[in-house]
């Protein structure tokens, strides 16, 4: 089922409140990645930051969803989800190889 949201401007979030908070992301922040050619949930990220904190998405992506369905005009059930990327730290093969000796 395609959910509808709710364009009004009464159900929309001001420019200043915080939607992601581990990367302390605006709605505003969000909405000026929307005019400069964001459309989806990957390309906000890239261009904000918001969901790539501690939380990896699991507490903003909802509202964020809903700001890109008010802002562009698409439906929620278009947007996929953040692409999900393991952190990741370069380490030294020696490092590794110790950890199998012990």
């Amino acid at each position: 089922m395609n959910k509808k949201v709710n364009n009004s401007k009464d159900d929309r979030i001001g420019d200043d409140v915080i939607v992601c908070r581990c990367e302390e992301v605006t709605a505003g922040q969000v909405r000026a990645a929307i005019r400069q050619g964001a459309n989806d949930m990957d390309s906000v990220k890239k261009m904000t930051r918001a969901g790539m904190g501690l939380c990896q998405n699991k507490a903003c992506y909802n509202i964020i969803a809903k700001i890109i369905s008010q802002e562009t005009g698409k439906e929620l059930s278009e947007l996929k989800p953040f692409t999900s990327r393991p952190p990741v730290r370069p380490l030294k093969i020696k490092l590794l190889k110790e950890e199998t000796k012990g």
